[in-house]
């Protein structure tokens, strides 16, 4: 039996009979190998196809059917597995298996991205102990369809990378590049899954991403201002440079070195942004400049894009964190929190219990029930807060049982014609809820 690869080559060098018809010169026996082995293949006797399979690919052009190339990988791949013990011939197999997408994506240019990014998937699982092969055949693959390929493509490559660069195969400055460049197909992939029930998974892969990089350890402030600090000095209008600093800066914690306070300065000042913006923040917040940054940080969630509810639903949880933490503002960051409550299922625990801690920590002026009112709140929110998210229920039964050593006697209650079970409206430092009360015995 002549070997897959040998078989796929001799297919290559039919290409130029495709002027002479869609099933190449020797039609009548392409048509024949192809009927052959595709009644077998309907049967999923692929084990039997594989014989007139071989026999078509060797006589018909590329042309000649797409079919050639899907059961084809079918086939090779069901001999990948009963070859398993045969290293030299899994080699060869593996090799006829991508081949048979580079192939399909040249000759099929509507089904290229699947192709290839099939392709990219077969590489992981068969390369996955070869990161070089890996680096090279993915980045390859990225390179041609971008966006198109699968979120685990992206993860591998990156985790690739690094495994280059730890063992000496690249410098520091290329993996930045890498990740940089890459990290931009991903938002790219991400932009336009907006609507997708894949967007998860895509974010996922991103958040993967960017921890595979940052476990480099590449990404150290040091190594950034060393490889940034050139680039910089040599194109300080340049917005791409400045853009990457920005990012790579701010994901490092490098916000209080002069190499980020110059490139979000320049940044800003060449196209304000979400991201350029949400940089401002981070500056200021390090020197404690907090009116500054909570207003950098607003104007950075009035300039997200609509489609981006992640971005949207994070920075908007950081401004009613910023505003409870650092500015004293507790019902601005109540009214923030409620926002991204409705913004956002995966954050509504996060933000009840952000409510309830503002809530008990408020200090409210009148007689022994209104001055103390504050914390059936705050226990109301905890309580909804370990609803919407069970890992937040240790945290959340914390604060209640906390709060609750502060709940009015009975006898006091008793005294203002206060009842328990009864509603009651509390005021506190602009803030108002409606709660029930309760008292301690």
């Amino acid at each position: 039996m002549k070997k897959t690869a040998v078989l796929i080559l001799a297919m290559i060098v039919t290409l130029p009979v495709m002027a002479q018809g869609r099933f190449g010169k020797d039609s009548a026996e392409c048509v024949k190998y192809l009927s052959y082995y595709q009644e077998y293949v309907k049967q999923k006797n692929y084990d039997a196809a594989a014989p007139s399979w071989r026999q078509a690919m060797s006589l018909c052009p590329p042309t000649a059917s797409q079919n050639l190339f899907t059961h084809g990988q079918t086939i090779i791949s069901r001999e990948i597995k009963a070859n398993a013990k045969d290293p030299k011939r899994v080699k060869e197999l593996i090799d006829t298996l991508l081949l048979l997408s580079d192939i399909r994506a040249e000759n099929y240019p509507k089904s290229a991205v699947r192709s290839l990014d099939n392709k990219a998937l077969n590489v992981i699982n068969y390369f996955s102990n070869d990161y070089n092969r890996l680096y090279s055949e993915l980045t390859a693959i990225i390179e041609k369809i971008g966006a198109g390929a699968s979120p685990a493509v992206f993860v591998k490559q990156m985790q690739a990378a690094v495994d280059v660069y730890k063992n000496g195969g690249m410098s520091a400055d290329a993996l930045m590049e890498n990740y940089t460049k890459i990290l931009s197909v991903i938002d790219d992939k991400i932009a336009k899954e907006q609507n997708s029930p894949k967007l998860g998974e895509i974010v996922g892969a991103k958040q993967d991403f960017e921890t595979v990089f940052a476990d480099s350890g590449v990404a150290s402030c040091d190594n950034l201002v060393a490889l940034f600090t050139p680039r910089y000095e040599a194109n300080p209008n340049d917005e791409a440079t400045l853009t990457a600093m920005v990012k790579m800066l701010t994901k490092s914690d490098c916000v209080e070195t002069e190499l980020f306070l110059k490139s979000v300065e320049g940044l800003n000042a060449i196209n304000p942004t979400a991201t350029s913006t949400h940089a401002l923040y981070k500056l200021y917040a390090s020197h404690d400049e907090n009116e500054k940054a909570a207003e950098a940080l607003e104007q950075s969630i009035a300039l997200i894009d609509p489609s981006d509810t992640q971005t949207m639903v994070e920075y908007t949880f950081e401004l009613a964190t910023f505003y409870f933490k650092k500015c004293g503002k507790s019902a601005a960051s109540v009214a923030k929190a409620k926002e991204v409550a409705e913004m956002s299922e995966a954050y509504k625990g996060k933000a009840y219990l952000l409510i309830a801690t503002v809530w008990g920590s408020q200090k409210c002026g009148g007689d022994e029930i209104s001055s103390r009112a504050q914390f059936w709140v705050a226990c109301d929110y905890a309580a909804k807060a370990k609803a919407a998210d069970e890992t937040l229920e240790e945290e959340a039964n914390n604060l209640s049982v906390q709060y609750r050593k502060y709940f009015p006697q009975q006898a006091d209650a008793f005294m203002y014609d206060v009842i328990d079970g009864n509603a009651y409206t509390v005021s506190c430092n602009g803030m108002t809820e409606r709660t029930t009360v309760r008292t301690a015995k």
